[in-house]
Parts: structure tokens; sequence; C-alpha cells
């Protein structure tokens, strides 16, 4: 089943970080993401569209 849902792993590995560098970085609101239960999932629609938006600010 393809999901559009990642976990902190996932996000993780997507991203080439840590998980303590990407738990950071979600608690400090710098990734989009949402608790379930305790754990943090991220849309990959908004992940994708949060890089983007990084590219954008690097050219400014």
């Amino acid at each position: 089943m393809q999901t559009d849902i990642l976990t902190i792993r996932e996000v993780s590995e997507y991203l080439k970080l840590n998980e303590k560098t990407t738990y950071r970085l979600v608690s400090e609101g710098k990734i989009p993401g949402f608790k379930v239960g305790g754990a943090w999932r991220f849309k990959k629609t908004e992940i994708d569209a949060w890089i983007k938006e990084q590219g954008s600010k690097q050219k400014q």
C-alpha cells in the first residue's frame, strides 16, 4: 500500500538526516509534521513543498 504519510525514520532517510536532527527540526516547527498518539508523522506532499520552499529561499 502506497501512502502519503511518512514516519520520523522515513522522513529522516528521505531528507538524509539523522533522526535526532529530524526530531529537533520538527519540534522547533522548522519541518511540517503532526503527532498521532505521541509519534511524529509527515505528509510527503508537505515535505516536498517544504523542500521546494527551502530551495527558493537559497536563491534570494
